[in-house]
């Protein structure tokens, strides 16, 4: 909502604080999410090539310290931002919120951005992916095909994550990169394309869990059944339902039983 009123306003009217941490926040956020799946690429490979080694190695300890330095990371390399994006007043008392950096550390800031938040990241998955697919190739080569199925499958997942990130981030340091070295346009169609990279960035993080989840066979068919529980001898939950219902009525059947024989008895 922020971020909507930069490309829907002629001014800015949120004020000079919101103006240095939205873009704080959303670097931060871009800078987060690119390390961490840089991290997942890495813990699929140590979990897949060295399966003997992961025991030690993929543990909570580590798992926090990664986390806690992707942050730190993160929020080091978004400080500039925050420091430089200001509040620029106009001659007409209107305002915009702009980056105003010394010369030319604005260009070493940007091509930094995307050495260490896009090739470094994406050559460092891609690798990790190719090396656990690779692994998988030798030690599947004699297998049933249900196993070369699966193989086929990991290697459609990696391609589709990989791909996706390419074109997810790709654009958003096109437009950084076209404006510091280039001539950038202003114009509608330039505007178009700039809000589409902003939105395809911002995709990225949310279309992730939707591959890892529809190219999974075990999720497909939980969510087929879902929708599928229509009759009660096709819903596991009616089912349950049901034996509950049977047991206690076999309880109360044996309770009553029960009474009648104390009853003849005393009788």
């Amino acid at each position: 909502p922020f971020q909507s009123t930069i490309y829907m306003l002629p001014t800015w009217i949120l004020g000079a604080f919101i103006c240095k941490f939205i873009h704080f926040f959303f670097t931060v956020s871009m800078l987060v999410s690119i390390f961490t799946l840089s991290a997942m690429s890495v813990d699929r490979y140590v979990a897949i090539v060295h399966a003997r080694k992961a025991s030690w190695i993929r543990v909570g300890r580590h798992a926090t310290l990664g986390v806690v330095l992707i942050w730190i990371l993160s929020v080091g390399m978004a400080a500039p931002v925050a420091h430089y994006q200001n509040l620029v007043e106009r001659e007409d008392n209107s305002s915009f919120c702009w980056e105003v950096w010394p010369d030319r550390h604005r260009r070493v800031y940007v091509m930094c951005s995307f050495v260490f938040g896009y090739l470094l990241p994406l050559a460092l998955i891609s690798v990790c992916y190719m090396k656990v697919l690779n692994h998988l190739r030798k030690k599947l080569k004699n297998v049933s095909k249900k196993s070369e199925m699966s193989k086929k499958k990991t290697a459609l997942t990696v391609l589709v994550v990989v791909v996706v990130f390419c074109l997810s981030w790709l654009p958003h340091h096109v437009v950084h990169l076209w404006v510091e070295f280039g001539s950038f346009p202003l114009n509608q169609a330039s505007f178009v394309f700039r809000m589409v990279a902003h939105c395809l960035a911002y995709s990225n993080s949310s279309v992730n869990p939707v591959i890892y989840a529809f190219l999974s066979e075990n999720f497909r068919n939980s969510y087929k059944q879902a929708f599928r529980c229509r009759a009660s001898s096709e819903c596991p939950l009616n089912e349950t339902r049901d034996l509950r219902s049977r047991a206690e009525t076999a309880n109360a059947s044996v309770g009553h039983k029960g009474h009648e024989s104390q009853t003849g008895q005393m009788l």
